[in-house]
């Protein structure tokens, strides 16, 4: 499995100022210190994320191809198309009309598309085929919690 979407009109992520509390410092993934104090400043989501906002998107993501890239199925993925797509970046190009999430290869000239699960076959573009990379991959969100 390719894990590819069928193409729908996307459309530009619409930044609207999201002020969360930023907590200051690190948080300890071993055991935390019950003594420490917290500085706390409002931080806009949408600034810490999106640098070009008329040309970022948001895509959702399908498939596992992508888990060892840490891209779970169901992510939500911000696409930034003024970004130009180098070698080794996590990119969504179209292929044959359909979006696909993949690691963008290029050598000698020649366009790969990698998955992170090496089982999954690499997507090398032959000749009658028609691939675009359309934006870069700079965030994907995972929702830990099912609302």
């Amino acid at each position: 499995m390719n894990s590819v979407l069928p193409i729908s009109e996307p459309q530009p992520a619409e930044c609207v100022s999201v002020l969360l509390l930023w907590v200051e410092g690190s948080v300890k993934a071993g055991f935390p210190s019950p003594a420490q104090d917290f500085d706390c400043r409002p931080v806009d989501l949408a600034n810490v994320l999106i640098r070009h906002p008329q040309a970022t998107f948001m895509v959702r993501a399908s498939g596992v191809s992508m888990l060892g890239a840490g891209i779970n199925n169901g992510d939500i993925l911000l696409v930034d198309r003024a970004i130009s797509p180098e070698h080794g970046q996590i990119v969504c190009a179209i292929v044959d009309n359909y979006f696909t999430v993949k690691y963008l290869h290029r050598k000698h000239g020649k366009l790969r598309l990698v998955a992170a699960d090496p089982t999954i076959p690499d997507i090398i573009p032959k000749e009658s085929q028609t691939v675009e990379v359309w934006g870069v991959v700079t965030a994907s969100i995972t929702r830990h919690l099912k609302l």
